[in-house]
């Protein structure tokens, strides 16, 4: 059975509105997610390479450390695959939800990876693949909130908000 779903006119207040929600739900979503980026990236050159690589020269560790921060761009292409494929097929609100929640679970769960002291090189593994899943979850937000953003737009804007 097909429900049909009729969508009113807005008027000119509620529009604002709606469009004024749209523009600090995606500030503060990207802002969140680049600020993630910026801590590691701060961490992985101060301490991830004492910490996860403790038997190498200190310019070996720390590139080490910089290479699990740039598996985390080695991710963004294949997310976008991967999302955008299942944005196409079940939705973008959908799919953003999931992808801030692989974001969200992926920075928690890096919080709680053991140091080499504690399980060896499994601990920079795990945190390499923490950071896969949160390149992975990073890049397909940009183009949803676009999408969501630009669905609140009036359609004779001509580019216009």
């Amino acid at each position: 059975m097909a429900i049909a779903i009729t969508h009113g006119t807005l008027s000119a207040a509620d529009h604002s509105a709606q469009l004024r929600k749209a523009i600090i739900a995606s500030t503060i979503g990207t802002a969140i997610e680049w600020y993630d980026f910026f801590l590691y990236g701060t961490a992985a050159g101060l301490i991830f390479g004492k910490l996860y690589f403790p038997n190498e020269d200190a310019l070996t560790a720390t590139l080490a450390a910089f290479g699990t921060y740039f598996i985390g761009f080695v991710g963004r292409p294949i997310g976008a695959a991967i999302f955008g494929h299942y944005g196409d097929r079940i939705g973008r609100k959908a799919t953003l939800i999931a992808t801030l929640l692989c974001m969200g679970i992926a920075t928690f769960l890096i919080a709680f990876v053991p140091t080499y002291a504690s399980i060896g090189i499994w601990g920079a593994v795990i945190l390499t693949v923490l950071r896969m899943l949160q390149g992975t979850a990073l890049t397909p937000p940009h183009p949803s909130k676009r999408h969501l953003f630009a669905n609140c737009v009036r359609q004779p804007s001509n580019g216009r908000l």
